[in-house]
């Protein structure tokens, strides 16, 4: 981890930043969505080119504005993470016809991080998902030729212990582009946060 990332999680743990209640409110709001957890992440390939899919959102690291998103480290994107450490995520809410474009930093909490706390926090991670989440980090290489389905019908994983190529997948803000699609015209902000850390935001034409 840089120092520069390091000085961006102290500067976030001192102040929360304020989309942090908006997108609190659209999580309650859309509750009675399972799917609203869901989001798209963007992130660039070697070749230049963009990727996208499809994560959960697990949380914020608690104190921080870091979102919390869980992967595999023989993943593509954890390929494409290692060449470019940026990302961003699309998060529509159906509910309340809103969308969160959350851009940032994306950091790769892996078995060898010598951060503790970071290290705590991707054990967490792996206890709080269910045991048939956990089981596929014990499939075969994602990507590859499809396997026996025998190959697939594994013990469960300890529950405890995160496998090694078990990775939390960290999420630092550095804009926020918030759009109201409700009412005429409809309203849209964006956030964006400088070199210290502060916030500002400003209104801009949808």
């Amino acid at each position: 981890m840089t120092d520069n990332y390091k000085l961006s999680t102290i500067n976030s743990q001192l102040s929360l930043a304020p989309w942090r209640s908006l997108l609190a409110g659209s999580l309650h709001r859309n509750r009675s969505l399972v799917y609203a957890r869901y989001l798209q992440l963007a992130t660039v390939r070697a070749s230049g080119r963009p990727a996208n899919r499809t994560v959960v959102f697990r949380g914020f690291v608690e104190n921080t504005n870091q979102l919390k998103f869980i992967t595999d480290l023989r993943s593509q994107k954890v390929q494409e993470i290692d060449l470019y450490p940026w990302g961003e995520i699309c998060w529509y809410f159906p509910k309340t016809r809103e969308q969160f474009r959350i851009a940032g930093r994306l950091n790769l909490v892996n078995a060898g991080d010598s951060d503790p706390a970071l290290q705590q926090a991707r054990q967490i991670a792996w206890q709080e998902i269910s045991e048939a989440a956990r089981s596929q980090f014990a499939w075969p290489q994602p990507g590859e030729n499809k396997a026996a389905a025998s190959v697939f019908q594994q013990p469960a994983p300890d529950s405890i212990a995160p496998l090694d190529n078990f990775c939390l997948l960290l999420l630092e803000p550095e804009q926020v582009d918030f759009l109201e699609l409700r009412g005429q015209p409809q309203n849209r902000s964006l956030y964006l946060r400088d070199g210290q850390g502060n916030w500002s935001v400003r209104s801009v034409n949808p």
